[in-house]
């Protein structure tokens, strides 16, 4: 297997790496979840009562463009959404984010919910 690649000219190897590599870049999302937001946590159970949290902001996350939507699982533009909210949220100092219904379009995936800071434990 090692000869085989040392006999490729430049060009070809190029030619066999590219579409490999493209390809896995289609397996992650492209909105990545920082680190400050992966205690971030998303709601969207009728129990989650906001009474004795901060209300931050309301925030969307969205994943999925017209030219790449055909490269992405669904499951993939889904996480991108999520990391893009928590991100978001984390940005303006919320822990909770109370989630509305996600909205799945064919070219993305777009969720729409409240920030709130809540005492820890809720």
């Amino acid at each position: 297997m090692v000869l085989l690649f040392m006999s490729l000219k430049f060009s070809q190897l190029c030619f066999i790496a590219l579409p490999i590599t493209l390809l896995a870049g289609c397996t992650t999302p492209i909105s990545q979840l920082n680190k400050d937001a992966s205690s971030v946590q998303i709601r969207m159970d009728s129990s989650f009562d906001p009474a004795n949290c901060q209300w931050q902001g309301d925030l969307t996350g969205s994943e999925g463009h017209w030219y790449t939507y055909l490269f992405y699982p669904n499951d993939v533009m889904v996480q991108g959404a999520v990391n893009q909210i928590k991100n978001r949220a984390s940005q303006l100092g919320a822990n909770t984010v109370y989630m509305m219904s996600p909205q799945d379009f064919t070219t993305s995936f777009t969720i729409l919910g409240s920030a709130y800071n809540c005492p820890t434990g809720r």
